[in-house]
């Protein structure tokens, strides 16, 4: 039974985790319908262009990649393609003829993917050409991550493994026990020079040494709670943000945490349930909640600053900010577009009925979506 829950989507296993119940009417289940207001912002589309068929309907947790002026987007079935970030013409394009799950990732002059046969693979950043790939004893369904000298990638079983940048050779390899049930996913871990910030399912946060894979620390940062296996799933899937010598961590079911990088000591937390990403900016975190709601707190004291709720059941993905505004893409092909003071909607944009599972990329005040049927597009706010 628990290998069978355990390989449930995220999607499924948040339902089954939520309030909600799986014989509620249909009618409670039905996204909440786009709220009416009055537009301060336009979305103006500088760029579309088509990425094979896209990242798919099934969980995954595939994004584009920025460096430079170059933008790379993967579809589901290992179509790679490379565009100019500012005018959109296509550069490159590269049929892997494999089954992508995670990425990408790009720095370095490389880009890296992983594959639903547990390899990953790395590319050349300017031609597309395969480097090296390396096959891992389990999936890895987050973004890969680079530094200077290493690739490192977290699987679904728990461990989090380095490999040498330059030829894939096996660095080191950190394992961390975790439950038998947990959410389909975990969080792409913070690769910095010398440290690696990694969440995982059994509501441990560990910092590990780049050059040995030693832990320097590890603190339980949410608890389980409940009498039911279900009840007491703690998953660190949204990665942390690492904001003025901070880490800010959430969890699904537990607590969004402020934490020392160097003592491990908590600053402050407060309960909130999430599995995804989160972002910061105007002195907020940004969290998508379990439900959808979104909600803004203060960075300093923890305080909550704002609940928008509209976007209950639409299935958002990770939050973005650009300028004043704070971003999020759904599952019926929005973009919603609110203010970071207060919540309140600015604008809306409809990329296609395919879905917008990947979070927003900004660079530059650009705003990129790659949509889960393909379609890769360039906005601005005006």
């Amino acid at each position: 039974m628990a290998s069978l829950l355990r390989a449930m989507t995220l999607g499924l296993a948040a339902m089954l985790l939520s309030a909600c119940s799986l014989w509620d009417s249909s009618e409670e289940l039905e996204p909440n319908p786009l709220v009416d207001f009055e537009a301060e912002k336009q979305v103006e589309v500088l760029w579309s262009a088509s990425v094979g068929d896209g990242p798919g309907e099934k969980y995954h947790q595939i994004v584009p990649a920025v460096v430079g002026e170059q933008l790379f987007a993967v579809d589901h079935d290992g179509l790679v393609a490379a565009f100019n970030r500012l005018d959109g013409e296509r550069l490159w394009q590269q049929e892997l003829d494999v089954r992508v799950i995670g990425g990408l990732a790009a720095g370095y002059g490389r880009l890296a993917l992983t594959t639903e046969d547990g390899r990953v693979m790395v590319l050349d950043a300017d031609s597309g050409e395969l480097r090296w790939q390396a096959k891992l004893s389990s999936e890895v369904v987050a973004v890969p991550q680079f530094n200077r000298e290493l690739l490192v990638v977290q699987m679904i079983n728990g461990k989090v493994v380095a490999l040498d940048i330059e030829d894939g050779s096996h660095r080191w390899t950190y394992d961390a026990q975790i439950p038998n049930l947990t959410l389909r996913g975990t969080s792409a871990p913070i690769v910095a020079a010398n440290i690696t910030f990694a969440g995982f399912a059994n509501g441990k946060l560990a910092a590990i040494d780049n050059a040995s894979g030693g832990e320097v620390w590890a603190r339980r940062v949410a608890l389980a709670h409940g009498r039911t296996e279900l009840e007491r799933v703690i998953d660190l899937d949204g990665r942390p943000v690492l904001v003025d010598n901070l880490l800010y961590v959430p969890s699904y079911q537990g607590r969004l945490v402020a934490i020392n990088p160097f003592n491990s000591q908590i600053v402050w937390a407060q309960d909130v349930s999430s599995y995804r990403d989160l972002a910061e900016g105007f002195g907020n975190i940004y969290v998508a909640e379990q439900d959808d709601a979104l909600q803004a707190f203060d960075r300093r004291t923890s305080a909550s600053v704002w609940r928008q709720p509209a976007l209950a059941r639409r299935m958002i993905s990770a939050p973005a900010t650009v300028g004043n505004e704070l971003l999020v893409g759904d599952s019926l092909g929005y973009l919603h577009v609110l203010s970071q003071v207060d919540g309140r909607f600015v604008a809306r944009h409809k990329v296609d009925g395919s879905g917008l599972s990947a979070p927003p990329l900004v660079v530059d005040d650009i705003i990129y979506l790659l949509s889960d049927g393909g379609r890769l597009q360039a906005l601005t706010l005006k």
